[in-house]
Order: C-alpha cells, then structure tokens, then sequence
C-alpha cells in the first residue's frame, strides 16, 4: 500500500517537495491495518466470516501474482484476464456481499445471490476501471494511458492484439512486450482499440456483467438495501457516460 502525504519547502530553486512519509512508516502503517482488520473479523464471533475473508485475502493475493506473470504477455487471453480480475478485485466484492449475508443469518440461498453479486459487480468495476484508461478524466482520478505506459493486458487490448494484423503486432510487441514506447504510442493505441470496435466491445461486457449482478438479487425480497445494491451497480457502468 502507499500513503504518503507531501510538505512544501522554499529553497534556492523555489518551492520543492519532500515526502513526509517514507516507505518504512508506510509499511508500519499498512501492518496496523491489516492486524486491525483481524480484530474487526474475530469481533463477529464468527468462524464461517473469518473463514470467507481469509479465503478471500487468498485469493486476491494470488490474483495480483497472476497478473504480474501475465503482464506485458502478449499470449494473455481474455480467460486469464478474467481470472485475474476474478482474483484481485471481485473476490472483495463477493466476500464483503457474503459476510453480510452470514452476520445478518440469511439462508444459503440468499449467501449465494449476494456472493454472486459481488462477484459479477467486481468484474464489471474493474473491467469499466481498465476502459477508462483508455477515455477517462482526472475529474474520477483516472488519468489516461496509466495501464498503456504500465504494459498492462488489459481487455480492450487483448481483443485489439488478436485482431492485429502485421504492422499492428509489430506495434504492440514494442510497446507493450518490449516496453519501447514514444510520444504519439498511446495516441495510436487508442487509433487501433477504435479500429476493431474493442473499446465499445469491452464496454458492453461490463454492462452485461452489471445486468448479470443486477439479475442475482432477483431471489432477495424488495427491500430498500435491493435497491441501493441494484442503483450501486447502475452507477458502476454510468462512470462510461
């Protein structure tokens, strides 16, 4: 994790910046919340909630280790990056929806329509995450091109990279494999995602994946907190408009 904070100086040069917090009080910092995190769990008094976010912490740990062994691969298909996202973001979703069903003392059925929301919610989040690399704003704190400059396979690019023809293989073998990138890539990146319909493609997966988390409450009686699950997952997909 990263939480540092920035103090302005004036010097010789005029105002510089220095960092108030190094790596070692970051780290510090990060094992409190994670010990803390162990006290708020164990204060459910429930074996099965610990179980679920243990799982889960598994989980996405091995979802961020997936893609950095697929990063700048460009083999990596739209199965791997599904498992990916599965791993590092939905898992989150799934076992923060799951744990309320289990401390509230739902049935099975009801766990498993909330695990399944938080599942699909995650995966239309990060898949919508990944486009608005490609066309989002510092108004949502998403700065364009991050993932393109990071050499990340991201779903729009995979689909872009399988459609390519020579020159454009060419291309994203040197930006993206090879990490060779110049001014005017991120622009021609952008040109090719356009070209073969990959950015409208991806698009319409996150707003099916928004349907699908939508269509899993479908066994939970109307209540106002079904409407706000079922509002939270229009809002994920409306970050597109």
């Amino acid at each position: 994790m990263t939480m540092s904070s920035t103090k302005a100086a004036s010097g010789a040069d005029g105002p510089r910046r220095t960092c108030l917090w190094d790596n070692t009080s970051s780290v510090l910092v990060g094992d409190y919340l994670f010990a803390r995190s162990f006290q708020l769990m164990v204060e459910t008094g429930s074996l099965r909630v610990l179980d679920i976010l243990a799982n889960a912490s598994a989980t996405i740990a091995e979802g961020e280790v997936l893609q950095l062994t697929a990063a700048a691969d460009l083999a990596t298909t739209e199965e791997i990056y599904i498992k990916v996202v599965r791993g590092k973001t939905a898992a989150l979703f799934s076992a923060a929806m799951e744990v309320g069903g289990e401390i509230a003392g739902q049935d099975a059925a009801i766990k498993q329509a909330l695990f399944d929301y938080g599942d699909a919610l995650g995966i239309s989040f990060q898949i919508v995450d990944d486009l608005l690399d490609y066309g989002g704003t510092k108004a949502i704190g998403k700065n364009i091109g991050d993932d393109f400059r990071e050499r990340k396979l991201t779903l729009p690019v995979i689909r872009a990279v399988a459609a390519a023809d020579g020159d454009e293989r060419a291309f994203w073998e040197r930006t993206i494999q090879k990490g060779r990138q110049q001014d005017g890539d991120l622009d021609h990146a952008i040109a090719l995602l356009h070209r073969h319909g990959t950015l409208e493609s991806t698009r319409q997966d996150a707003i099916a994946w928004a349907a699908k988390a939508k269509d899993a409450l479908g066994v939970i009686p109307d209540h106002a907190l079904k409407t706000m699950l079922v509002d939270l997952a229009d809002y994920v997909v409306a970050r597109l408009t």
